[in-house]
């Protein structure tokens, strides 16, 4: 009995639905900074907390100390948890009860004014607030907060130091609120590029996709064209030399059967034998390389194979990307060894190169061959997987593997 070889087995599954990671990753490292400022305008402010207690109402310090930063602090903490809306509650409610603080402040206020004409601790950081408010709503909620936060502070300012409106309100809140957007408007564009990213990045993989599809497609087309050569001509041929022979017949019958399994469309049901999975995969590896030799390795009772078509035509695709792939990575004197092996249950195809290798962890995320058309094509597959070995200076190894054992 032919020895079988031991691949390594791996799934990897490919992403569902629209993609949200460059953006919930931008969104939790922003929240991140915007917590850390938080926490340092309390160290900062601690002391005009303290000696501002005495112009309020004695529950009004306690309570919007402990709210205003609780909830700004509270935000890295939700950036850690897996679940973004949390984090997105919790920007929200910073920005709100900075608001509510704000406008609970007259209502506390027993008249007196700050030492030294400063302004209350309140106006220090209102932009701080916009930039939570950020994180939870659209950036026009948040320039919105922006105004109204910067104008109310003035307001709360100016009635704090003389009791009444000042001629330097107007400039006042316009240089504010100018100087806040600044960071908001930054801000914004970061977590739109974040989104950005995300959906160029689909609209990448869909176009891997489609190309994957238009090389099925062409996979197919050889196939037929070979049907037609190896089929209906050499039939066609034989039988206007040998006449009607009981071997003419037979060969008729199996031609026929090819063609209507053509003319009926692959459906969710369409199987390969052993000798249709072969055919197929070296049309897709000579497609590619026409010096590619693929060597069988067959189990004794590999003839009973029977592959869903599927699944072969996602090997064979891979199969092509991997060769594809080591042409133009692996280097002009690197050889390539394409080994096929075919069990009853199992098909397991090996592509190796003495190349320059490389360190997969390093490949870009824009790049993908091996994401989409290697690892996400199998995962797709039921039963099927990829893995991808290789080291710099080392080559590359790429096994793919189907079973049907894992079949749904």
């Amino acid at each position: 009995m032919t020895p079988l070889i031991r691949e390594p087995v791996t799934s990897t599954a490919p992403p569902t639905g629209a993609r949200h990671e460059a953006a919930d990753r931008i969104l939790r490292l922003f929240t991140r900074f915007t917590g850390g400022g938080y926490l340092v305008y309390l160290v900062l402010l601690l002391p005009a907390i303290v000696s501002q207690a005495h112009l309020m109402d004695r529950w009004w310090t306690p309570t919007a100390a402990v709210a205003v930063f609780g909830s700004g602090l509270a935000l890295v903490a939700a950036s850690f948890l897996p679940d973004t809306r949390i984090l997105r509650a919790a920007g929200g409610t910073a920005a709100l009860v900075y608001l509510l603080a704000l406008a609970a402040w007259p209502l506390a206020w027993n008249g007196l004014s700050p030492a030294d004409g400063a302004g209350i601790w309140l106006s220090t950081f209102p932009g701080l607030a916009s930039l939570a408010a950020l994180a939870a709503w659209r950036p026009a909620y948040a320039f919105a907060h922006v105004v109204i936060a910067c104008t109310g502070v003035h307001l709360v300012n100016s009635a704090a130091r003389s009791g009444h409106i000042t001629i330097l309100l107007i400039p006042d809140i316009a240089f504010t609120v100018m100087f806040c957007t600044l960071f908001v408007g930054a801000a914004a564009m970061a977590l739109r590029t974040g989104r950005v990213l995300d959906a160029t990045t689909d609209a990448t993989h869909a176009a891997a996709a489609a190309a994957a599809a238009q090389h099925a497609r062409t996979v197919e087309r050889e196939r037929f064209d070979a049907l037609i050569h190896d089929g209906v001509m050499s039939t066609l041929l034989s039988a206007s030399r040998q006449g009607a022979t009981p071997s003419i017949a037979r060969q008729s019958a199996a031609t026929m059967r090819q063609l209507d399994a053509l003319r009926s469309g692959p459906g969710p049901h369409e199987r390969f034998d052993e000798a249709e999975v072969l055919s197929h995969l070296r049309t897709a590896a000579t497609e590619v390389d026409e010096d590619a030799t693929l060597q069988m390795l067959r189990h004794p009772e590999s003839a009973a194979l029977s592959m869903p078509a599927d699944a072969v035509r996602a090997m064979g695709a891979a199969l092509a990307e991997a060769l594809r792939n080591s042409i133009a990575h692996a280097g002009p004197d690197a050889h390539r060894a394409v080994v096929v092996t075919i069990a009853p249950d199992r098909v397991g195809i090996r592509i190796a190169d003495n190349g320059i290798g490389f360190d997969p962890d390093s490949i870009p995320a824009h790049r993908l061959g091996l994401a989409v058309s290697i690892r996400a094509r199998m995962g797709q597959v039921p039963g099927g997987s990829a893995l991808i070995d290789s080291r710099p200076a080392d080559g590359t190894r790429i096994h793919l593997t189907w079973r049907a054992s894992c079949r749904t």
